[in-house]
């Protein structure tokens, strides 16, 4: 599993996706996830926006991401 340490109480899906790197752009993780190609604790979420918190995880090509606060 991959950490995603973060600053702030809880990041969006698609700016967590940015920050660790799984896409390159904003768009590429809008189109990903609006796909279905990305699930959030599990379960496929369609929106970009949803927020994650400490505790949570995405999943995405295979690769497992936990969400950590710094």
């Amino acid at each position: 599993m991959i950490s995603v340490a973060i600053r702030d109480e809880f990041i969006k899906l698609g700016q967590a996706m940015k920050l660790c790197g799984a896409v390159e752009s904003g768009a590429e993780a809008k189109e990903v996830i609006t796909e279905g190609k990305v699930t959030v604790n599990g379960e496929v979420d369609l929106r970009r926006g949803r927020k994650l918190v400490p505790g949570d995880t995405f999943s995405y090509r295979g690769k497992d991401y936990q969400i950590t606060s710094r």
